[in-house]
């Protein structure tokens, strides 16, 4: 492991003059109507009251700016549908030519939002990691840059500046739970966490269904596991890069797996008591506080919710199947 970090507090300063006001300064305010749920205070910190409601567009907005610096004209990416709608949101308006690759079981509204920003799409039979090969073929073929998400350490900055925002507005907090995936939200807010206010727990979630960035965590070394199996797919990767693990041993605390049926209660304590419609890994804070309800008894609790792009069907299946 790494004894320092590829982030830069500087640089993650520096990173809110590259991205739109639109996607500063979001919400944060306690949800009261969740603290005799989940009992314990839970305060939200809303990433999607935006045009591409999630927090994606906080890198792609500094990848994008840089981009168009260095004079380059077109950029590409795999994604399971958040990051693919933020690049083409922030290339759209630099004149970037946006190239998203995406798994063809991919949230089908996530794929409709992106061809609706003028990216070009290109669909694989087969998982997120195909997509990522893929995406990279393209890039060497075409001679353009590869966006990667969490390996590109803008991504991480960007995301970053989330946690400028948590800790300027709360004195103080006992804990931070922030959704794991690919590493860029966990590693970056962590970074800002743990730098401003160490004595704040940060815990990662993931679902049990897709375990690897958790299990590496855990074991201090990269473990890649086999096909996913969870609702939440913006956080369902199989193969951990080593970089974003070192980072994120770093700043995390914890990393704890959460199961579907808490994910799916988590959607739905967020709709029927915080009016807020959010996908699976937006749930992933209330899910873990589901599951261990002692750990966080009594103690102020943050929870970034971090999209909500979700197919409706889907989403009306998930919520109203959960226990009450």
């Amino acid at each position: 492991m790494r004894q320092s970090t590829r982030l830069d507090t500087d640089r993650i300063r520096a990173a809110r003059e590259a991205i739109d006001p639109i996607f500063l300064d979001t919400p944060l305010y306690r949800c009261e109507a969740l603290d005799p749920e989940l009992g314990c205070t839970v305060s939200i910190k809303l990433e999607t009251a935006n045009p591409v409601r999630s927090f994606k567009a906080r890198g792609t907005e500094v990848v994008a700016s840089q981009l168009v610096d260095r004079g380059e004209r077109a950029v590409v990416c795999a994604s399971a549908g958040n990051l693919g709608q933020a690049l083409a949101w922030s290339g759209r308006g630099r004149g970037l030519a946006v190239t998203v690759v995406a798994s063809r079981h991919a949230t089908a509204a996530k794929l409709d939002r992106i061809r609706a920003l003028g990216a070009r799409l290109e669909l694989v039979d087969g998982d997120h990691e195909l997509a990522r090969e893929r995406a990279a073929a393209i890039a060497e073929h075409e001679g353009i840059r590869l966006v990667e998400d969490s390996l590109d350490v803008e991504t991480c900055e960007g995301a970053a500046t989330i946690g400028l925002e948590l800790v300027e507005a709360l004195p103080s907090f006992d804990v931070v739970l922030i959704a794991l995936g690919g590493g860029a939200l966990a590693t970056g807010v962590g970074h800002v966490v743990k730098s401003c206010a160490p004595e704040t727990e940060v815990v990662c979630v993931q679902p049990q269904g897709a375990p690897a960035m958790t299990r590496s965590w855990h074991e201090r070394r990269v473990v890649t596991t086999g096909p996913t199996d969870t609702i939440a797919d913006g956080v369902a990767g199989r193969r951990p890069i080593l970089a974003i693990l070192d980072d994120l041993l770093l700043v995390a605390d914890d990393a704890v797996l959460v199961g579907e049926a808490s994910i799916k209660t988590g959607m739905r304590l967020l709709f029927d008591h915080a009016g807020l419609v959010v996908e699976p890994s937006a749930a992933l804070g209330i899910a873990a506080i589901l599951e261990d309800r002692d750990r966080f008894a009594g103690r102020h609790v943050v929870t970034i919710v971090c999209g909500s792009n979700v197919d409706t069907d889907a989403y009306r299946e998930w919520v109203y199947a959960a226990p009450v």
